[in-house]
């Protein structure tokens, strides 16, 4: 058996044997270049993800929080998005996707009031999804609330917000999220004539179960919550050929 198929193989048995991914409900990027390198095709709903900013500070936290709100919008009802700060601006969650008629939000006294509204929001299994903006997240809290999303079916995004940069080493620890990616803003491309084009990402995803990591540069939500391949690295000649929709 050659590599190539040999792989496939050895992902399926660690998700077999880790509970993980069988019968699982998957929402696909769309991109093949993003796709094709998740165990499942897809993301795995159901299960916990974390989302964080890269080095430059709100600018990049505001990108990790469309990143996560595009995921959000594409799933069918409501959102629960929980806070410590009262900084969450609706209208940039709208931009990607996620209009605030969709969204419960709820500003809890500290991170583990945060984490506790978290839980109760996967258990109780009339959500789909939520979004928990969190500094630190031990194993032992990350698989509490990954049991929770797993008996629900509602997927859990912890959105990894740090008071102090010296604090961010935190989101190299081990948790119990099926997904750990980082996002961070890069320059738009000019348009032709005056205006404002399109932001662009740096998508990496630093951890899948059963995967390796990658990075891509991407285009950033849109009014859909769809991500967009730019023109320049797509296969097709032109910018709207390259860009696919969230299934």
């Amino acid at each position: 058996m050659s590599p190539a198929a040999t792989l496939p193989t050895l992902r399926s048995r660690i998700a077999h044997l880790e509970g993980e991914g069988q019968g699982r409900d998957m929402l696909p990027f769309g991109i093949p270049d993003l796709d094709r390198r998740l165990p499942q095709g897809g993301l795995p709903l159901g299960c916990l993800h974390e989302v964080a900013g890269g080095a430059e500070g709100a600018v990049d936290g505001a990108a990790a929080a469309c990143f996560a709100a595009g995921i959000a919008a594409r799933l069918p009802g409501q959102v629960l998005w929980c806070v410590v700060r009262a900084d969450l601006f609706a209208p940039g969650l709208a931009q990607a996707g996620l209009p605030p008629e969709r969204v419960i939000h709820v500003e809890a006294d500290d991170e583990t009031a945060v984490l506790a509204c978290m839980e109760e929001g996967l258990r109780h299994g009339g959500l789909s999804a939520v979004v928990a903006e969190i500094g630190r997240l031990s194993m032992t809290a990350s698989r509490r609330l990954h049991l929770a999303a797993k008996g629900s079916g509602t997927t859990g995004i912890a959105l990894r917000r740090w008071r102090q940069q010296a604090e961010a080493a935190d989101f190299g620890q081990p948790t119990a999220s099926m997904t750990r990616w980082r996002v961070s803003e890069r320059g738009s491309v000019p348009l032709p004539v005056p205006g404002l084009g399109r932001a662009r990402w740096r998508v990496e995803l630093l951890r899948v179960r059963g995967g390796e990591s990658f990075d891509l540069e991407l285009e950033a939500c849109d009014g859909t919550g769809h991500l967009g391949l730019p023109a320049a690295v797509a296969d097709r000649p032109a910018a709207a050929a390259g860009r696919h929709a969230f299934g």
